[in-house]
């Protein structure tokens, strides 16, 4: 997948939200996060600007500098809220959803509504730190990736 411009965020792909509200995230998203390793992934509100949520897993986010987030929150850290349930913390909102071994997770209408997606819209995923990518509905990179001239593709 491209790196649409020299030195800018790199592409996985785009995923769609089905009308079950799956969505089925690029294969080598899965592959460099090991993103479906747990069985379950954390998502987190976007940016004001790309919108959409980031993902990570507990394997990544526990040992890293925002390991605080599941500590002052160990119901979201044992996973004993319920799937989607989103918690607030600084400013952005996590939950936990359960991802199948092949990169598929499904919202529920609540979380949709939530984080303004709706059925029919494109993700872009985006490689955001070692941590976490990000799957952009919004922004700036979500135009430039729908003029881009080669091929991104779509899950």
């Amino acid at each position: 997948m491209p790196q649409m411009n020299k030195g800018g965020k790199f592409i996985f792909g785009k995923s769609l939200i089905r009308d079950d509200l799956t969505v089925h995230l690029p294969p080598q998203t899965l592959t460099e996060y090991n993103a479906a390793a747990e069985g379950k992934i954390y998502l987190f509100t976007g940016s004001k600007v790309t919108g959409g949520f980031c993902v990570t897993r507990k394997g990544l986010l526990e040992p890293s500098k925002l390991g605080h987030i599941l500590t002052e929150h160990p119901a979201l850290q044992n996973y004993q809220t319920a799937e989607g349930e989103f918690i607030r913390h600084k400013g952005r909102s996590y939950c936990w959803v359960s991802i199948s071994e092949s990169g598929v997770i499904r919202l529920n209408q609540e979380m949709a509504d939530f984080l303004n997606l709706r059925i029919g819209m494109e993700l872009l995923s985006i490689r955001s730190s070692n941590i976490a990518f990000t799957m952009g509905a919004t922004g700036p990179l979500l135009e430039r990736a729908r003029n881009y001239a080669g091929e991104i593709k779509t899950y």
